[in-house]
């Protein structure tokens, strides 16, 4: 069972900067795909960004210029550097890992993390 744990969420003024992380762990071999979604009251979950394990990375266009997604594939782990702020940022935010826990690619998992809350507010 490959498990996240995310960190880092909490309250901060809009413009200002928060940064989160994701780590993950149970059996790993390789993680594809790493991104962060959110989702806000009343709202669908949207993915915000995403990397993959070639180096690419996609942002929504609303974060684009703000956010930046990085990884440490040692650590098995994806950042979110989240600047300028804006209220409509406020959402919980989730990660997603997907990747294999097996050399031959056999078994595969899709995981996400339990959610941390980014509120924008004065």
């Amino acid at each position: 069972q490959v498990q996240l744990v995310e960190s880092g969420g909490g309250l901060v003024q809009p413009g200002g900067s928060l940064r989160l992380s994701c780590a993950a762990s149970g059996g790993i071999f390789s993680i594809n795909h790493m991104g962060w979604y959110r989702q806000a009251p009343g709202k669908e979950r949207e993915l915000v960004a995403a990397s993959t394990s070639g180096g690419s990375t996609n942002y929504t266009d609303s974060v684009k210029g703000r956010f930046t997604i990085s990884r440490d594939n040692a650590k098995n782990t994806v950042y979110l550097q989240m600047n300028s702020l804006k209220p409509e940022d406020t959402a919980v935010y989730y990660c997603n890992m997907k990747g294999y826990k097996d050399y031959f690619r056999i078994f595969s998992f899709d995981s996400w993390g339990q959610g941390t809350q980014v509120t924008v507010s004065f």
